[in-house]
């Protein structure tokens, strides 16, 4: 029988679930969230806008593909740890250059297997998301790996987890936007965008130099002045982790920026476009992250299989006057999913277009977003306001 390294996850609510190490060997706190996509690890654990949060993977099995250098959503992984039912220790892609496990052991991410993720992600649904802590025993307990954590041991896990900081009212943006600004670089000159990086993925990058953009990315903090500048044609504002509202640096970029440039939003983007408007943002229950989420889109009737990945969503009653109208809403639980300006070429989903991983239904919201820079003429060219016009019966 083979000896395996125990390991537990203890959560601010006190409960305790004990499995084995798998990893990096140590100890990580954060918020326990769960995702239910089939394929991707990689991707969401070089997602930042995982950043302090501990992934629960709902399918069984994850690893066998191993880890490939060209499905990197940024240079490192940000999420505090993740876990799983089993872990793979071996992969079979001709496109994988090292497995799951030695990706996890050289970025420091601390993991556990062997728990019952469906008894978990109950628990997550009904109650909520929770704080938690992983601990390997092989990092408490080098002289003896695989032995029983005590009870006493396993409520200061739980205690840990009960004192570390709330992601909500806390600005996790610094921790993963850029440094300095810097251009992307293309085939082809195209229409130059400023994308204000909030923990930008990638993928989003490259879909958008695909559809004839050229992206300068700036870091979060980047004033209106030194944005316009720039002399862009857009302005986009990235996906990115945790609370929305903290970010009063962003609203008054956005707000200020508003109107004079053709602006698309995506998922933390959105929200702060919705915040920069006056209207007000709130924290799901358990929140929208997988591959397979449900939308509709309200201006053509069309619905999207669509990738998400967010806690928190945008209260459209409560901005003021109409200012953006609801344009995407999830079918599962009629929570905004999209949203554009009544009198602006402004818009902005929840979700995320760029489907890494995920379905492609909605990236033809990169083209819409070339056309909206193509047409610009001021507001009243505007494809997106004439579409919400129409909706508004205007």
């Amino acid at each position: 029988m083979i000896r395996k390294e125990r390991a537990i996850l203890a959560l601010e609510d006190g409960t305790v679930y004990r499995g084995y190490a798998f990893g990096h060997r140590g100890e990580t706190v954060g918020e326990v969230v769960f995702n239910t996509s089939m394929t991707g690890y990689q991707e969401i654990m070089t997602d930042p806008s995982y950043n302090g949060q501990i992934v629960t993977i709902t399918y069984p099995h994850v690893g066998n593909y191993g880890v490939a250098i060209y499905d990197m959503e940024s240079n490192k992984p940000y999420v505090r740890g993740f876990i799983s039912r089993e872990f793979s220790g071996e992969y079979s892609n001709h496109r994988a250059q090292q497995s799951l496990e030695a990706f996890m052991q050289q970025y420091g991410v601390v993991s556990i297997q062997g728990i019952d993720t469906r008894a978990l992600v109950r628990r997550l649904r009904s109650g909520g998301v929770v704080k938690g802590v992983i601990a390997h025993r092989s990092y408490t307990h080098p002289e003896d790996p695989y032995g029983e954590f005590t009870p006493a041991e396993e409520q200061v896990y739980v205690q840990r987890a009960r004192d570390h900081q709330d992601i909500d009212g806390h600005d996790m943006t610094k921790e993963v936007t850029t440094a300095l600004p810097y251009a992307f670089p293309t085939l082809r000159h195209g229409k130059r965008v400023v994308l204000m990086d909030f923990g930008i993925k990638h993928t989003i990058i490259e879909r958008l130099a695909e559809v004839g953009i050229e992206p300068i990315v700036v870091p979060a903090h980047t004033t209106p002045a030194q944005i316009m500048a720039l002399q862009p044609h857009g302005l986009f504002l990235s996906n990115g982790p945790g609370d929305p509202a903290p970010l009063e640096y962003a609203h008054k970029t956005a707000w200020e920026l508003m109107g004079l440039l053709p602006t698309f939003g995506i998922c933390l983007g959105h929200q702060i476009l919705g915040l920069a408007a006056g209207g007000q943002t709130f924290k799901m229950k358990f929140g929208h992250r997988g591959g397979n989420q449900p939308v509709k889109n309200l201006l053509t009737g069309n619905v999207e299989i669509t990738s998400q990945n967010h806690g928190y969503a945008v209260d459209i009653a409560s901005i003021p006057d109409r200012a953006f109208v609801a344009t995407h809403v999830n079918l599962n639980d009629g929570t905004l999913e999209g949203m554009a300006h009544s009198r602006y070429p402004v818009f902005s989903v929840q979700y995320h277009p760029e489907a890494s991983p995920g379905p492609h239904d909605s990236r033809y919201l990169f083209d819409r977003f070339i056309e909206e820079i193509d047409a610009f003429d001021g507001a009243d060219g505007s494809p997106v306001v004439k579409a919400v016009a129409g909706r508004l019966g205007v």
